[in-house]
Formats: C-alpha cells, structure tokens, sequence
C-alpha cells in the first residue's frame, strides 16, 4: 500500500523542491522507500512512497516504468489475481523485470490498453503516464477501496492520494465550499465528486479519467456498474458457490511476502474471514477494540473466535480518554468525517501497526447480503404500493420516498434543508443545496425493488463515500494496510444477479454467509444479534466534551454556523448534531482558522 501523486504543469517545470515535500506528506502511507521521476523538461512528474508487500527489494520502486520507459505508473494497491495476470502477459511475449503486482498493470495496459481495468481484482489507484501518446491514465477500483483526489486548473493538474498533498501546492488556493460543509452535515462524508475545497476532486469509485496533457483536456468514464438481476438460481447451489467464492478471495487476498493479520470483532463477517483463513493454513494474529465497563464490548466475542480457532489475540479497551483522539482527526481524513467508529478504527490500527502490515477486515458483507436494520425492513416491498401499505402497518404519518427513508436512517442526527438553513448564517443560505439528499437521489434507482434499490445505495453511498474512507485513513494514518476480501467484484456480480429472497432470508442474519459457517462456530457467535463497529452511546453523550469544543466556536466567530443554533442543540442536548458540529469544529480549526 503507498502514497502517489503527479504533476502537470503548462507554464513552467515543476518545483522539484517542493514537488518531494508535497510527497513526503504521504511518509505514513509509504514509509519504506520513496521516489521521485520528471519528465518533458521538468513539466511532469510523478512521486511514490512505498509500503512493501511484493518483491521487497529495490526493483519495486515506483515510479516504475516498461522496457522502453515509455510508460511510467505510480500505484497504490493490490491487484491479488496478478499472478494469473501475468501468466496470461508473459505467453503474450511480455518479460518481466520485477515480482510485483505493478508491473502487472504496465504490461497489461500495453496489452489490453484501458481495457485492463475490466481483468483487474483488487483495490487500487494509480496514474499510468504514456510519454508517446501524452496521456496521463487515472483509476481507481470499483468500490473505492482506495482514493485519489485532483486539481485541475488551466495550467496544472495535479492528483494524490491525500488532500494534505494537494494543499502542499502552492498553486492550489484553499476555498471553503459552503455547500460541500453542508453535505458533511447531512451524509456524514463529503460525497464524491466534491471535496470540502473548491477546484479540488475526488475521482469516484469505479471510474477513470484520462487527460491530454497536451490540449489538456479531461475525459472520465465509468468502467463498471452495480448490476441487479432476478435470476431464479438454485438456492443450495448458491450457497456453495458463493461460499467458494469468499474462500478463494480470501486465499488470494492472503497473498503477501510479509505476514496478513485480522481484524476480529467476533461478529460474522470477521470471524468468517478468520475461520477462512484457518481452512487456507494461516494463522494470522487478530486484533480487536473493546470498551471499559460495557456490557456489550464485541471483544469478548472475538477472543471466542481467537480460542476456537487458535490465533493470537490483542484486544485494545477504549475509554473516555480516547475521545482526546478528536484532536488529530483532522490530520488523518484531511477533511470531516462523523462516522462514529473513526476512533475505534484508528486506535485497533494503531495497535494492530505494531505488530503486522497489514490485516483483513469484514468490510463489504453487510452491504451484499443484506445485513443492516434499513435493509431488512425493506425486503419484500417490491412495488411502491407494497411501501406505502408496510408504511400504513407501522404508522399514522405520509410514508416517505425510498430516498427520505434512507436519508433519515444514515443521517444520526438529520439535516434537511429546513435544518440547515438553521444552522447556517443567512449569508450562506444561497450556497446550501435545494436538494440535500442529492446524492442519494443520484444513486437511487426506481426499477429495483425497496430492497436492492437500498442496497444499490448502501453500496455507492454509506460503504463507498463512508466506510471505505474510514478505514482506509485511519489504517493508513498508522502505515497498515487493510485488505477486504468481501469487495470481490465477481462475487457481488454472482449474488446480485440472483432474485433477492435467493441470498436474503429476513429471519436469518446474512443467509449466504450463515449457511457458510454455521458448522465452524459456537452458538454465542451464531445466535447473536448484529452490533455496528461502535461504543456505547454514552461514550459520544459527554456534553461536557462538546462544550469545551464548541463553546468558544470559530465557525461562530466566522460567521459560518449561528451561534443560536449551537445553544438551541445544547438545549435539547442533541448530541448527534452536536457530534457532527464538533468533528467539523475541530477540521475548521487546523485547516482554516
């Protein structure tokens, strides 16, 4: 896993000085090694720090270039079927200078051109620059694993891994965008395109850009889509075949010239990866984050998993000093993020970085199969009339869209339009979104039932804009990789093209994966109810928290939030709204007061 960032510049070379500062903020996603290479006289440049897996010697370096050093490639990621990959290139007459999985996508991008995205497994972003056709290649994976932000200018054009790379630049002027605060507010995240500055991007899952760096023009494209079918497949035989499946990624995921650990929540989806692994004859160390004094703390599940197959076990215990933690979560999101387990996360990094690399987590399941609360009461509403008579059961009031249904579940602590005009200062409310749930509404598709539409969005929202940023900034943050064996493409293609009560069942938690591993645990683990990657509620009640970070406001004291509303949610001590404002207090005081 590595840092990556280039440069383009019309007007004159690039600052190599300040070009390598502008990498090296990236140190903590590549401390192993790090690079530099300029081309065109100085005008282009492309820079890499490196996290080693695969072939651990010099010949890895990046920017790695082909034979003719015509193409050159900064790469952060894993491609986990590059072996196969490069069995298919070198019977094609390619040769091969390194063992790693970068060189893969060089000799396939020879061979295969862009299409090389569509034989791609793994996570990945990279900038692949062809000095004959004066094109610098942009990508990322499919679900967004790993991210790549940009600027594009008329004169320059520079990407990254971080937002902290970008604002190095001192081409790059930092502009509050007023409506991107807003939708921190109502998502959570900021949602791809946009970032929290103006002129700078994120490149969206499962798309590519390519830009002539001659007319410098850009071209993006979507490469892959989240497809839903209503095939009637036989319900054993998807059992086995998708039980197969999540095998044999996580047996290539484990692919690694250093050692792979877990993370271990004893909740399904990481105890399976566990028990996967122990099928595959690793024996990987686990780690877990629990909470003091809660009843509820998952670690004691997951050190029943660790004994049952007889892995090494460290738990990490939270308490009401790890909220202290708020203070340097600016410096590893670059810019607000409110999911509530950004802590937890970075600390079970932290303390998983001691001893590992790199670790495999359980993210994706939930999103395939079914298993968050919205979801489920979703299953089964196949038309617009089924929604509104589940409504008319459960309650007096309208029933809302699938849309405000699924706004109103993700938001912990909802800002509608309303609300936020409330929120902000009059002088803003001409930039806040007529529309705030609009990239829900973007990804929302009609033509599925209640149930898929929601995981469609499940899928492209809450897991691609929030979990999947989550985790990899705060591992990332602590130079340890995360591999997410469930985000295999093939295996969400294989279950989604299936009718959905063929991979659902409402009073079974995660059928698929159940009937997968329902042999291999005790009853604890099997007949527990789900639990979310958090603490206890009290743990983010402390009002005495939010006042010492909001009292003395510089959102106030700029003139962005009304200091009304702060003590109106003090009031009625809203501490999800107040959790969101204090999370952005804190980003607003290290990047802009």
């Amino acid at each position: 896993m590595c840092g990556i960032i280039g440069q383009i510049s019309r007007k004159h070379p690039v600052d190599k000085s300040v070009f390598q500062t502008m990498r090296d903020t990236l140190t903590h996603r590549g401390p192993d090694d790090a690079a530099s290479q300029f081309f065109e006289g100085g005008h282009l440049a492309l820079g890499h720090r490196r996290l080693s897996f695969l072939d651990l010697s010099s010949a890895g370096r990046q920017p790695l270039s082909n034979e003719t050093e015509t193409l050159w490639i900064v790469f952060n990621g894993e491609i986990y079927n590059y072996l196969e990959l490069r069995s298919q290139l070198e019977s094609k007459g390619h040769h091969f200078k390194t063992q790693t999985d970068t060189e893969v996508l060089l000799h396939g991008y020879e061979e295969w051109g862009e299409k090389i995205l569509d034989r791609l497994k793994g996570m990945f972003a990279f900038g692949l620059l062809d000095l004959e056709r004066k094109r610098l290649f942009l990508a990322r994976d499919r679900f967004g694993i790993k991210p790549l932000y940009y600027y594009h200018s008329d004169s320059e054009f520079v990407f990254a891994s971080e937002l902290k790379a970008l604002l190095a630049c001192p081409e790059i002027k930092r502009e509050l965008d007023p409506s991107a605060v807003a939708d921190y507010l109502v998502y959570r995240y900021i949602p791809s395109p946009k970032t929290i500055w103006k002129g700078i991007s994120k490149l969206p899952p499962a798309q590519m850009m390519v830009l002539d760096y001659e007319n410098f023009s850009t071209k993006t494209k979507e490469y892959w889509k989240v497809l839903f079918g209503n095939k009637s497949l036989d319900t054993q035989e998807l059992v086995e075949t998708s039980g197969k499946m999540m095998r044999e990624s996580v047996s290539i995921h484990a692919r690694s010239d250093v050692e792979v650990g877990s993370f271990l929540s004893g909740g399904y989806d990481s105890s399976a990866v566990v028990c996967f692994l122990s099928q595959a004859g690793y024996r990987p160390p686990t780690f877990s984050i629990g909470f003091e004094e809660w009843g509820e703390s998952e670690h004691r599940y997951a050190e029943i998993i660790a004994k049952k197959f007889e892995v090494p076990f460290n738990v990490t215990l939270a308490n009401s000093r790890t909220l202290d933690l708020l203070d340097i979560m600016p410096d590893v999101y670059d810019e607000p993020i409110a999911d509530i387990s950004i802590l937890p996360t970075w600390l079970v990094s932290h303390d998983a970085a001691k001893q590992v690399k790199t670790v495999m987590s359980g993210e994706g399941a939930d999103e395939l199969l079914g298993g968050y609360w919205w979801q489920k009461k979703a299953f089964g509403l196949k038309s617009k009339r089924g929604w509104r008579d589940w409504f008319s059961k459960t309650s007096d009031e309208e029933p809302p869209d699938i849309v405000a249904y699924y706004a109103d579940a993700m938001s912990m602590g909802r800002f509608d339009r309303q609300e936020l005009e409330k929120a902000f200062c009059p002088e803003y409310h001409d930039q806040l979104p007529v529309d705030p749930d609009w990239f829900y509404r973007l990804h929302y598709d009609p033509r599925l039932s209640s149930f898929q539409s929601i995981q469609r969005l499940d899928i492209k929202c809450f897991m691609g804009e929030l979990v999947l940023t989550k985790i990899d900034r705060a591992s990332m943050a602590n130079s340890l990789e995360v591999r997410v064996p469930f985000l295999d493409h093939e295996l969400y293609e294989k279950v989604l093209s299936a009718r959905e009560e063929k991979y659902f069942r409402p009073d079974v938690t995660k059928f698929l994966l159940h009937e997968n591993i329902k042999g291999h645990f005790p009853r604890e683990i099997m007949e527990r109810p789900k639990q979310g990657f958090v603490g206890p509620n009290e743990f983010y009640m402390d009002m005495k928290l939010y006042h010492r970070i909001l009292d003395e406001s510089r959102l106030v004291r700029d003139g962005i939030i009304r200091e009304e509303y702060l003590k109106e949610l003090f009031t009625e001590i809203d501490y999800w709204r107040l959790w969101k404002l204090a999370v952005l207090e804190k980003w607003y005081g290290r990047w802009v007061a």
